[in-house]
C-alpha cells in the first residue's frame, strides 16, 4: 500500500522485529532493498486497516484473534515501543496481548511454518488453531 510505513527490521534466527526509533515511509526504503530480496523477509510493514480486508468483521480484525494463538514473542513481558499504538486496531481490540506477540508477526513466513500459515488464513477458526496447538503440545 502506498501509505505503508516500515516499523522495524527483522533480526536474528527467529526473525523477530527490532523496531526503528521512528517509522519510515515504505516508499523511501524499498529502493534500498537489494534486488532478489523479498522486502517482507527483512522489513516489518504497517498500514491502516482497509474496509474491504478479508480479515475484517464489522469493526474488528479477525487476524489479531488468530495472532493471539501464537506464543508470546516477548518472554520478559515487556511491551515493545510502538509509534502506532494510538492508532493500532490490534491495540484497540486486544490491548497488550497483541503487543506481546507483535514482534513475531510476519507477512512472509517459512514454508514449513504451519502455525503461521494457519494464523494468516482468514478461514482458520480459533478452535482450529487451539486444536492444532494442543495436538502439537501432546495435550
Amino acid at each position: 500500500m502506498p501509505e505503508s510505513v516500515v516499523l522495524g527490521v527483522r533480526s536474528g534466527q527467529d526473525g523477530s522485529v527490532v523496531y526503528l526509533a521512528d517509522p519510515v515511509p515504505a516508499s523511501e526504503v524499498l529502493g534500498d532493498v537489494p534486488e532478489g530480496i523479498e522486502p517482507r523477509r527483512i522489513l516489518r510493514f504497517a498500514s491502516h486497516c482497509a474496509s474491504d480486508c478479508v480479515n475484517r468483521r464489522g469493526s474488528d480484525c479477525t487476524l489479531v484473534e488468530r495472532v493471539l494463538a501464537r506464543p508470546v514473542a516477548r518472554e520478559d513481558g515487556s511491551v515493545p515501543r510502538c509509534h502506532l499504538r494510538t492508532r493500532c486496531q490490534w491495540w484497540t481490540q486486544t490491548g497488550v496481548a497483541a503487543c506481546l506477540r507483535c514482534p513475531a508477526v510476519s507477512t512472509l513466513h517459512r514454508a514449513d511454518d504451519t502455525l503461521a500459515e494457519l494464523v494468516a488464513d482468514p478461514a482458520t477458526t480459533k478452535e482450529q488453531l487451539d486444536d492444532w496447538i494442543a495436538a502439537r503440545s501432546g495435550r
